[in-house]
């Protein structure tokens, strides 16, 4: 069994177009043995408005932009991506690979073509799975640094040598193959079919998104029960608080004993709790919190920022 690993850069992308221009593939045995490394270049038919991943301009092809005017349309090079994909005897790999499926699907809909067919493996998936972290995604290039792998970043060919590079490094810090480093990360491999696509995962990556919304879920009913028993309470008409309005940090909010005896403290000195940070005039955050909501605190020149500490100090808490 083959493996080929592909890369995709396009002129552009919006939400329903992905004007394709250069299709990258490593074609190797299972023991990474490159049986073909190819560019192939596609006139977009369209200009060129490339921005990276933030949606940020500035990203620059290593291509001469001109020379796409004379290559091949998409609908000339559809049956040789398409033969390359859908090769029952090759394993399709990628790096953050459902994007690049996406595009094809797009070329796909934009020339009425008939959709791709085939199933797909993600060495970023592989990657974070291997390295039990899933909290960020991680791009090509941070990897290829982390692993040692040397490349041009955004040469369609290159990347995917990248990609397989960065595979083979995996494969060797675990003395496994390809097919063995997905059965032992327990990988479940995408798919396109008749245009519906479906993402790459594993079984830990799983576990880890399941965990997430319950604990969401978890923090939006401690939330809920919150501002409920904020509701509730009446500010008293004067007191040594009496204009004070407190906002608290999303940390400090979920640990509900803690915040209802703040809250409690705040009432009974003529203060009050508002759920908003912009109606509140003082704010509490732990120590080091560099969360947005805390860096906005931080730079409003009405709010009085406190610790938690300092905030327990005052309340007598």
């Amino acid at each position: 069994m083959n493996l080929l690993f592909f890369d995709i850069e396009c002129a552009s992308v919006f939400k329903t177009t992905a004007k394709i221009c250069a299709f990258g593939y490593v074609l190797c045995d299972e023991k990474f043995n490159i049986i073909e490394k190819k560019d192939i270049l596609i006139n977009p038919k369209g200009k060129f408005h490339l921005t990276d991943r933030k949606g940020q301009k500035g990203l620059v092809l290593p291509y001469e932009y001109d020379s796409f005017k004379t290559q091949p349309v998409f609908t000339e090079v559809y049956p040789q991506i398409l033969s390359l994909l859908q090769n029952k005897d090759t394993v399709v790999v990628g790096h953050s690979t459902v994007n690049d499926v996406k595009y094809l699907d797009l070329e796909t809909r934009r020339f009425n073509l008939p959709s791709f067919n085939f199933n797909y493996s993600d060495t970023q998936i592989i990657y974070m799975t291997k390295e039990k972290v899933f909290h960020r995604q991680f791009g090509l290039e941070f990897i290829t640094e982390d692993l040692s792998v040397e490349f041009t970043p955004h040469r369609a060919a290159d990347d995917a040598f990248a990609t397989m590079k960065i595979c083979e490094a995996m494969c060797k810090s675990l003395k496994c193959n390809f097919f063995q480093l997905e059965k032992k990360l327990g990988i479940i491999h995408g798919s396109i079919c008749e245009h519906k696509i479906t993402r790459p995962t594993s079984k830990a990556y799983d576990k880890y998104c399941a965990d997430l919304q319950i604990a969401k879920q978890k923090r939006a009913k401690t939330r809920t029960e919150f501002f409920r028993f904020v509701n509730r309470k009446k500010s008293k008409a004067t007191g040594e608080l009496s204009g004070k309005i407190f906002n608290f940090s999303r940390e400090i909010e979920d640990d509900l004993p803690l915040a209802k005896k703040m809250v409690n403290a705040i009432y009974d000195k003529g203060g009050s709790y508002s759920s908003k940070l912009s109606n509140c005039n003082v704010y509490v955050s732990n120590e080091n919190d560099d969360t947005t909501r805390t860096k906005v605190a931080l730079s409003m020149e009405s709010v009085s920022v406190l610790t938690l500490n300092q905030a327990k100090a005052v309340l007598n808490v």
